[in-house]
């Protein structure tokens, strides 16, 4: 859990600096906003006694006064509204955009334990709830606090004897409009959280309606998601019912202090010690006192809600990141693709280590097909390559280079993943082969020749500005698999990992992918990675991992008269050596 000083507001203070002389301009307006009230205060008292001695003039030249002082004071308020909006959103965004490129160097196993409702409930309820709060607090809760000091110092100079009466009761209210906030803001952290879990559960019911269809599991689901939002409702009326009861106690302690005023202010003006302007004056700067003390006291419970939000959203600073790039790394030019790996052990941060001692050579060129049971390290290894995980012995090694001597971004143009599962975002299909990359369209069709899949491409209504659903949903599994080659080749990387890439695929959608394999596969250094061993046969060297070692390697048909792990893999799987087939 964070500290306060982890994730107060002060922390976006400098976040406003850009924005000073915005800020300036707008306190300005608020100055002249805030400093309207002492003269309506006074122009209050002048006016009663008026009305009292029938003097019509002097009445009308009163009403002008404070005809024009309020239209002032309310030009002053759109001034102060307007100006200081901006700079409280461009404050939100910014942490927004901040937030989300931390989320990107997050370590992948971090972010593979966090619930993507979680994080999508984050980074935009969450943030809007601090950009809200932000806004309210520049343009509403400072206004209202200098309204109280200075309408409380103007009537500390009208009387102060009425005004000690006042501040007497001010510690009692300002104790529990603390206190109920600290309150609100864990029911609120509270109620947050139940949301994110809420938002969590939607996400894997949308995803998996299929699957829940197939196993007739929708009473299930409903029951699950009953419990859920009846807890999320149960944690939200803990919040609104600290609020409701907060206004009524507030109140009661201001109608005490209104009448003690009024009961004094009797005895006063009995004694002679008070006349009637004075408390006219004194009366409406009480009445003025109301609307400020209602907004502190609302803005500051939306403030601890803020808070909270705010807390959660530092939670996703405090994940642990990938290692950043060497201040000297490093300038790849064109590479060969020779990759070489020397005494490689690696273990995740609560476990038996993934990978022991591993020496390998890729030489640049060559298909390399790495097998073997599931938790074998086989993913690990990619995501060694990938340089998603660092491994804690021995060194890899592209074309000499030192892969921790690299920068990130540099290494990841020049090995590209076919994974087994093709992720697509919505767009053109140009734009999903481009993936961010600029890239011109005879080179999308390049790709798209290459991975073969120029083909269906072209048959489709808009060829390659058909737009894709949401997933891909509205191409095959083979044509997304294609699509994901293509969009590896397209910046001609030495290096091509194949992670189960034709898994999931039946044999006429895998025989179209395995020629988009063929064709995408030359002149380049190519990893298999491969529980069904179609593609594994025709590997230049097989090499067969268990328990994070190398136990055999060789080519299929030297494993296969070897006999050992790799032949009863393929025995397993029904596939037969190439020379008896």
């Amino acid at each position: 859990m964070l500290t306060p000083s982890q994730a107060g507001f002060r922390r976006l203070l400098p976040l406003l600096r850009p924005h000073l002389r915005q800020l300036l301009m707008g306190g300005l307006c608020m100055l002249i906003y805030v400093g309207s009230f002492p003269l309506l205060v006074r122009l209050a008292g002048e006016l009663f006694p008026a009305l009292g001695s029938q003097n019509l003039s002097r009445v009308l030249q009163l009403i002008v006064q404070g005809v024009l002082i309020f239209a002032v004071q309310k030009l002053a308020q759109f001034g102060q509204d307007s100006l200081l909006a901006d700079p409280a959103l461009q404050v939100s965004q910014r942490l927004r955009r901040e937030l989300f490129s931390t989320l990107q160097t997050v370590e992948l196993g971090a972010l593979e334990k966090l619930s993507s409702g979680d994080l999508t409930y984050r980074l935009t309820e969450d943030a809007d709830r601090v950009s809200e709060v932000l806004y309210k607090s520049i343009h509403d809760t400072v206004p209202s606090v200098l309204q109280l000091l200075v309408v409380l110092g103007t009537m500390v100079w009208l009387d102060w004897k009425l005004t000690l009466a006042i501040l007497l009761l001010a510690p009692l209210i300002v104790w529990l409009i603390s206190l109920f906030g600290a309150k609100v803001m864990v029911a609120t952290e509270r109620s947050q959280k139940k949301v994110s879990e809420l938002a969590g559960l939607l996400g894997e019911a949308i995803e998996g309606l299929p699957l829940v269809r197939a196993f007739a599991a929708e009473p299930w689901l409903q029951e699950r998601f009953e419990q859920e939002i009846d807890q999320h409702r149960q944690a939200r009326q803990r919040t609104y019912s600290l609020v409701a009861l907060q206004h009524p106690v507030v109140g009661i302690i201001e109608v005490i202090g209104l009448f003690s005023v009024l009961g004094l202010a009797a005895l006063r003006i009995q004694s002679g010690d008070l006349d009637i302007a004075g408390l006219s004056s004194y009366l409406t700067g009480l009445i003025v006192l109301i609307d400020p003390i209602a907004h502190v006291t609302n803005n500051f419970n939306e403030f601890q809600q803020g808070q909270a939000s705010l807390r959660r959203l530092r939670e996703i600073e405090r994940e642990p990141r990938e290692p950043e790039d060497p201040s000297d790394a490093v300038t790849l030019g064109q590479l060969r693709g020779d990759l070489r790996l020397e005494g490689v052990s690696f273990a995740y941060s609560s476990g038996d280590p993934v990978l022991r001692q591993l020496d390998l050579v890729v030489p640049a060129g060559t298909v390399m097909a790495v097998v073997g049971p599931s938790g074998a390290g086989k993913s690990t290894l990619f995501s060694l390559l990938l340089r998603f995980n660092t491994a804690q012995q021995g060194r890899i090694l592209l074309d000499g280079h030192d892969l921790s001597c690299l920068r990130a971004r540099d290494l990841r143009r020049q090995l590209a993943l076919v994974p087994q599962r093709t992720t697509v975002f919505s767009g053109s299909i140009a734009e999903a082969i481009r993936f961010g990359r600029h890239a011109s369209d005879a080179q999308v069709i390049e790709a798209a020749l290459l991975a073969n899949a120029d083909g269906f491409i072209r048959d489709l209504p808009n060829g390659y500005d058909t737009q894709l659903e949401e997933r891909g949903t509205n191409l095959s599994g083979g044509q997304l698999q294609r699509i994901a080659i293509a969009r590896a080749v397209l910046g001609n990387p030495a290096v091509l990992l194949l992670d189960e890439a034709t898994s999931a695929l039946d044999a006429e959608a895998e025989a179209a992918v395995q020629l988009g394999l063929r064709r995408a596969m030359r002149g380049r250094t190519v990893l298999v990675i491969a529980h069904r061993l179609a593609t594994v046969q025709e590997a230049d060297q097989i090499v067969v991992l268990e328990r994070g070692c190398i136990v055999d390697r060789g080519t299929h048909d030297t494993l296969m008269q070897r006999g050992g792990r790799y032949r009863d893999l393929c025995e397993r799987q029904f596939i037969r050596d190439l020379q008896n087939g």
